[in-house]
């Protein structure tokens, strides 16, 4: 076997690794916040991916709106249960400065239909594994998903959670803001 091969295969094992332990966690645990980066907010609004039709769009275009990052991926169950929130969120807000971004930590071929099939409204970009690091920039240590960084209108970091996001969340983060 190659070492790609070898590389990839172990860092699939570890995702999936995180991703059971954040699953089979007790249920009436609530998750410790996230601590936020002092940099997380200059560090996001730098990035710059790729989007669903290959174009590189820079996060800091978004500057000036409040802006919910959102690391997820096709194959996480929690990820897939909080995109409903999410569309809700960009539909009821977006008119007042609220602008969702989704960064997909998966493949193009399996995003894109995925996305269409759900509605989505709101910008994704294709991160892969290099968004692994930038959602570990932005505080998410253990790597897990689904994860999300609220940025307030001057592009600071103002929330981050770790964990399935609701529609009662998105309200609370994000309302005061707008």
């Amino acid at each position: 076997m190659s070492r790609a091969r070898q590389a990839w295969l172990l860092a699939g094992v570890a995702v999936l690794a995180l991703i059971a332990g954040y699953l089979l966690q007790p249920a009436n645990r609530t998750p410790a916040p996230v601590p936020l980066p002092e940099a997380a907010g200059p560090t996001l609004l730098q990035a710059t991916l790729p989007d669903l039709a290959g174009a590189p769009q820079r996060l800091g275009q978004w500057k000036g709106k409040v802006i919910v990052i959102n690391f997820w991926a096709t194959w996480c169950a929690p990820c897939r249960e909080e995109i409903p929130a999410l569309i809700k969120a960009q539909q009821q807000m977006g008119g007042r400065g609220l602008q969702v971004v989704g960064i997909a930590i998966d493949q193009l071929d399996k995003v894109k239909p995925y996305a269409a099939e759900m509605g989505i409204n709101y910008p994704i970009l294709i991160g892969e594994l290099e968004a692994i690091d930038l959602a570990r920039q932005a505080g998410n240590e253990l790597g897990a998903l689904p994860f999300t960084v609220v940025l307030d209108r001057a592009g600071n970091a103002v929330r981050s959670e770790l964990g399935r996001v609701t529609e009662d969340k998105l309200d609370a983060f994000v309302g005061p803001l707008l």
